[in-house]
């Protein structure tokens, strides 16, 4: 059996600001955006596009890189995606690299028709938290076809210092309760360095507490640059980044360091 492997004591967690961001679709390479889910919670999914995130400035996030100020062009595609919709399960969601609110006028009354003409009475939408008092209006919208509206948001994590200093995730309320006020359903987000089993359970307890639903995506790396390393002493994770990167990493580009408790009564 491997033996298991030590556990490390600092943690170091960065973000550097190396080259611009690159798309991620190349020529012949497309995104899909219709798909179906036939066992847990079925429902079609459709993947819109819209003229992109309002905020941009997630550490962790390229997912608004699929988007354009080609309002024509983006409802060419969105008509595309609609049109493989058959309300087999009357439950559709609709995501589209942002919030709702970033789709056009045309797409999201095509939409209201497309409920109409296949009997979906349970739709979902996703929406950053910056676009809250938008909700009740869309809710009016689709209520008077008799649509039920779930809308999901992004918290990642209700740590707040973790969510708004290293992910930048732009929810300046702290208060669970508060932050769920217009919402139904959130995602989390695990899988970075500096979390713990125990922050996860807690992120976890806490969005159970007050959604209906939760979505735990896990972090991969992608166009991004964020970066993680850990290391016996700082100097060592700060070489495993530069390995890692590619890059020497500026200093003064450090978002934060963690330390373990063994580190702290150590000579670093």
């Amino acid at each position: 059996m491997d033996e298991k492997p030590e556990e490390k004591n600092v943690h170091f967690f960065g973000r550097f600001f190396i080259c611009p961001y690159t798309i991620f679709m190349k020529e012949g390479n497309f995104l899909v955006r219709y798909s179906i889910i036939h066992n847990k919670n079925p429902r079609e999914i459709i993947l819109l596009r819209g003229t992109g995130c309002c905020w941009r400035k997630c550490t962790f996030c390229d997912y608004h890189l699929d988007s354009s100020k080609n309002v024509e062009e983006n409802l060419e595609l969105n008509r595309q995606a609609i049109s493989q919709v058959t309300g087999i399960y009357n439950h559709l969601e609709v995501i589209n690299s942002g919030s709702f609110t970033e789709l056009d006028s045309t797409t999201l009354t095509e939409l209201k028709l497309l409920c109409q003409e296949k009997n979906i009475n349970l739709l979902h939408f996703e929406c950053h938290w910056l676009y809250s008092d938008k909700i009740p209006k869309l809710r009016e919208f689709f209520g008077e076809i008799g649509v039920q509206l779930k809308i999901k948001t992004g918290v990642e994590t209700f740590d707040y210092e973790f969510r708004e200093n290293i992910l930048r995730k732009g929810i300046t309320e702290q208060n669970p309760d508060k932050i769920s006020e217009q919402f139904d359903e959130c995602c989390l987000l695990f899988g970075l360095c500096g979390q713990t089993t125990e922050s996860m359970k807690k992120d976890i307890e806490t969005a159970l507490s007050y959604f209906e639903r939760v979505c735990i995506n896990i972090f991969v790396e992608n166009k991004t640059k964020i970066y993680s390393a850990n290391g016996e002493t700082v100097s060592q994770a700060l070489r495993k980044l530069t390995e890692k990167s590619g890059n020497e990493p500026l200093f003064a580009h450090n978002r934060v360091i963690i330390l373990g408790e063994k580190a702290i009564n150590r000579d670093l």
